[in-house]
């Protein structure tokens, strides 16, 4: 579904396919699976996992997701269990043709990725700014600026959970609920190009 919605928007004249997207932003967030026993099995779903973040422990899911920074559309994402660190997950979110790419401190040190997947692309990927001995105030003032770009992907994922009501997994499995985070997605796209589809629309008819 996700794909046809892209091409869908690409006959209307906004590209999103996976050779025109050349700033690309990453991040991941956690969708939790019931952590109870009680139920037929009377296991966990084997194929979802817990996972610490700060000072707090969630079992469930996790979804990659990779967005263009100029229109703010999909194009790419994944699911794994919670626990899959989000850098692993780079080489299913690249396509090749990027000239920038953005993401928090948890895609650091993956030059060697970047160099395969995505030789074109410039890294403004944020920095340790900070470690038990030292801080470094100017990587820290970098990150600031690069957040302000990186940020758009954490508005579509408050979208996702808010508007869409994608907070916790409904299936057992990943492959079932990866359907449905691509679904998610698709209306999202469908969503934020609503005014440029109405405008192509209101031309059509005149």
């Amino acid at each position: 579904m996700l794909d046809t919605v892209n091409h869908d928007l690409e006959s209307n004249g906004i590209r999103i396919t996976t050779v025109t997207i050349p700033l690309a932003l990453w991040d991941a967030t956690i969708l939790h699976a019931p952590s109870s026993t009680d139920n037929q099995s009377g296991q966990r779903d084997p194929e979802m996992h817990q996972v610490r973040k700060g000072k707090q422990w969630y079992f469930g899911m996790k979804a990659h997701v990779g967005v263009d920074a100029d229109t703010r559309l999909i194009p790419s994402v994944a699911a794994t269990a919670a626990n899959m660190a989000d850098c692993k997950m780079l080489p299913a979110l690249l396509h090749g043709e990027e000239t920038e790419v953005w993401g928090d401190q948890a895609y650091q040190g993956q030059s060697a990725v970047l160099a395969e997947h995505a030789p074109k692309a410039t890294s403004r990927i944020n920095r340790l700014w900070k470690t038990k001995l030292k801080t470094y105030q100017e990587r820290k003032d970098e990150n600031r600026i690069k957040s302000k770009t990186r940020s758009r992907v954490e508005h579509l994922f408050a979208g996702m959970k808010l508007q869409f009501g994608f907070v916790k997994v409904r299936f057992r499995g990943l492959e079932k609920n990866l359907n449905r985070l691509e679904n998610t997605c698709a209306l999202i796209n469908l969503c934020t190009a609503r005014k440029h589809l109405l405008a192509v629309a209101a031309q059509s008819r005149v």
